[in-house]
């Protein structure tokens, strides 16, 4: 098959690279399933790369030109397609969420990305790097809140966040930093923007103690799962495995506090937090 011109850089790469694939793929005759077998990866990867909410990483490129005979175009742009405003290694969830329908999340010890304050966001930038420049800093703060921005739309995502009391008691930046972050959470809350739960220190052990989740559902695309770590982070797109965590995320959900009673900590501590900002 003669090979598709190369992509223009001021379009989306991305979606234009995923659109690409799939019609090289349907060319060839061949379902995402078997396509994904003969590159090593699952099918629903190869759906996640063609709707755009998956990265093509080189090593992919070079096999899909060679298993779809398309001359090297994949090789070529993948690299157009790969580049992110957001630091490394959260490039990739960053983008997702901001193509997903529903977000689910598990934070155990920070305010979530997208419900973050400038502020906030800043003090978690400062401790998680504290030799890096300001305008690096700067730079990463600016990208957590233009993330955030997703919220500016009335309806998508649907974002259903479960935190630990531990991330509303954990002391980010100081008590005024910390008042105005719960105060913000409140908000999108009362604002009907939000499902937010407060998973509380009397529920004791629970399926999700080992770290931070995040599950992402797509109109066009297997959903996803994100597991994050210190300084690290892996997706998920495997069934079983999506699946698997979706249960543990229903358990946090049994777990937690109703919204109404959520909503009253969040605000308690809120308070609690401003009055120590007063002599």
């Amino acid at each position: 098959m003669s090979g598709p011109k190369d992509l223009d850089p001021s379009s989306s790469p991305r979606a234009l690279l995923g659109a690409e694939l799939r019609h090289a793929r349907e060319q060839k005759g061949l379902s995402q399933a078997e396509l994904g077998q003969r590159v090593f990866v699952s099918g629903s990867f190869i759906g996640q790369l063609e709707a755009g909410t998956r990265r093509m990483q080189p090593e992919y490129a070079q096999l899909l030109d060679e298993v779809l005979e398309t001359g090297g175009f994949f090789t070529r742009n993948c690299r157009a397609a790969a580049k992110s405003k957001y630091e490394r290694p959260f490039e990739e969830v960053a983008e997702a969420e901001a193509l997903a329908t529903a977000i689910r999340q598990y934070a155990p010890l920070l305010i979530p990305g997208l419900l973050q304050t400038r502020p906030y966001a800043r003090a978690v930038d400062r401790v998680w790097a504290p030799m890096a420049p300001e305008e690096t800093i700067e730079e990463w703060t600016e990208g957590r809140m233009e993330r955030a921005r997703l919220l500016d739309d009335p309806t998508r995502p649907v974002l259903w966040a479960v935190l630990d009391e531990a991330a509303l008691h954990r002391r980010v930046g100081g008590p005024t930093v910390m008042a105005e972050a719960l105060r913000h959470v409140a908000d999108l809350a009362h604002r009907n923007r939000i499902i937010v739960q407060v998973l509380p220190f009397s529920a004791g052990g629970h399926a999700a103690m080992q770290g931070a989740l995040k599950l992402m559902e797509f109109t066009d695309a297997p959903p996803l799962a994100y597991c994050e770590g210190v300084r690290s982070g892996r997706m998920d797109d495997d069934p079983a495995t999506v699946t698997q965590l979706r249960f543990v995320f229903d358990l946090l959900v049994a777990s937690a506090l109703s919204q109404e009673q959520s909503l009253a900590l969040v605000e308690s501590l809120a308070q609690d937090y401003t009055h120590e900002e007063q002599p």
